[in-house]
């Protein structure tokens, strides 16, 4: 089951990815870690700077994906990204995106949920 799902979720940042990108975004880091965080994309777009969670189900059986995003990960991203931007010495607008991902049937079904959370 495992490496199943890893391959859904692989095949889901692939999609993630070529989505920002025919969107206009440049994909400056994937699978960026620090600390305990893992940062699935960072996306710039102009003069902002994308997170982006990809989550990837191979149905909505179990909810929505942007339901399985937990507030101490959202901590552990805030601060990762916060590190991040203050080591490269980016002049950014950071915003947090999640890009829900659901199998359907042979496709996919891609929504990009911009300002997916706040952090406080």
């Amino acid at each position: 089951y495992m490496a199943q799902h890893n391959e859904l979720g692989k095949k889901g940042e692939q999609l993630a990815v070529d989505f920002l990108i025919e969107k206009g975004y440049t994909i400056i880091e994937r699978n960026y870690r620090f600390d305990k965080a893992e940062v699935d994309i960072m996306a710039k777009q102009k003069d902002m700077l994308a997170i982006i969670e990809v989550k990837t189900r191979s149905s909505t059986d179990f909810g929505n994906p942007q339901d399985f995003v937990k507030p101490k990960q959202i901590q552990r991203l805030v601060k990762a990204v916060d590190e991040y931007v203050t080591v490269n010495v980016l002049d950014v607008e950071v915003r947090f995106d999640i890009i829900a991902i659901v199998k359907e049937g042979k496709g996919y079904n891609i929504e990009h949920l911009e300002n997916a959370f706040y952090h406080f």
